[in-house]
């Protein structure tokens, strides 16, 4: 009996100790930043040591959230960085399975809500302050970097900036491109009109022939090793002289052959992005779309939007697995990173 006890127990730590593996740990940080008129918020996800109590990170009546030890431990060691900005209407927890799982492979992710593009605060005159969203991801890194808590478990030779859609645009930013105001006004009467992201920001009132001068500010942080942008905006109004600017090795990625935004796509049939930039790769997961990057939806997500009168972002293409394509770009990440 004594035998039989001590097996169930030894059977129960050792799921125990496996569930714990499977569940990244996660904390919160306010942002002392100079150019916003408040702090931003910030949170970190990490390898645990120890776990804590579990919580839900980025659930909502739309999406599904991840599991968190919240507050838990640090893994021992050195661990590469991600610096992660979300896109357009989006947040920093609504890319929950993201930054856990790449915490799961070993790093660290950084990730910021952006004033004036974030959810419940997304104005398309405020997108387009480029300079600001870099900032914060800046300014936050300066504060991660400088907490004990934090700090001695970060390889600052290993610093990688991450971005969706718009915050593709500011991972790309950090890594030193720049973006041209002239040229995007050409887009959005010319090949760009109709598409996504001009329509967003016309909503607005957005003169085009008027973009703030943050839209083409250099924001380049010299501690970004890397640069990783999912269907990232912009990309048709590059500055051709920032091209010389990024030496660090990027990672372009886009989801399915079509994009339901012109300037997401980054291969030879768009701005052929991939091209221009000396040390870039390009990959592509499908089937699925631009919104097939946003967590997974709940069954009753779909019901939610329509009733707000919101963008359809819970339908994917035929045949699409939104699951398995979020493992199809984690691997692609670990893949470039070497995690």
């Amino acid at each position: 009996m004594k035998t039989l006890v001590l097996g169930t127990l030894l059977a129960m730590a050792c799921t125990s100790a496996l569930a714990d593996q499977q569940i990244a740990g996660y904390d919160r940080l306010i942002v002392s930043a100079s150019h916003r008129t408040s702090a931003v918020a910030a949170s970190v996800w990490y390898p645990i040591k120890t776990p804590t109590y579990r919580n839900v990170i980025g659930d909502n009546a739309v999406f599904k959230g991840t599991s968190a030890y919240v507050g838990a431990a640090i893994k021992e060691g050195k661990h590469p960085l991600i610096v992660l900005s979300h896109g357009s209407g989006g947040n920093m927890d609504g890319l929950s399975w993201l930054s856990s799982g790449l915490a799961l492979k070993g790093a660290m992710v950084l990730a910021v809500n952006h004033p004036g593009s974030t959810s419940g605060d997304s104005s398309p005159r405020r997108s387009l302050r480029l300079d600001e969203r870099a900032k914060d991801l800046t300014a936050a890194l300066d504060e991660l970097l400088n907490d004990p808590a934090f700090a001695d478990y970060i390889d600052e030779g290993r610093i990688t900036s991450l971005g969706f859609s718009l915050g593709g645009a500011t991972a790309l930013n950090l890594a030193g491109l720049r973006f041209k105001g002239d040229q995007y006004n050409e887009y959005c009467n010319g090949i760009g009109k109709g598409q996504a992201d001009c329509v967003f920001l016309s909503k607005g009132g957005v003169d085009f022939s008027r973009l703030p001068a943050g839209f083409s500010k250099e924001a380049q942080d010299s501690r970004v090793t890397a640069a990783i942008a999912v269907d990232p905006g912009f990309t048709y109004v590059i500055d051709e002289q920032s091209l010389m600017e990024v030496k660090q090795p990027v990672l372009l990625l886009n989801i399915g052959e079509e994009n339901l935004w012109k300037a997401a796509d980054v291969g030879p049939e768009g701005s052929n992005l991939v091209a221009k930039l000396e040390n870039a790769n390009l990959a592509v997961v499908k089937p699925g779309h631009h919104f097939t990057f946003l967590a997974e939806c709940k069954p009753e997500g779909p019901a939610v939007l329509a009733a707000e009168n919101d963008d359809p972002v819970c339908d994917d293409p035929e045949g699409t697995d939104r699951a398995q394509i979020h493992e199809d770009i984690l691997e692609e990440i670990a893949r470039f990173l070497k995690l």
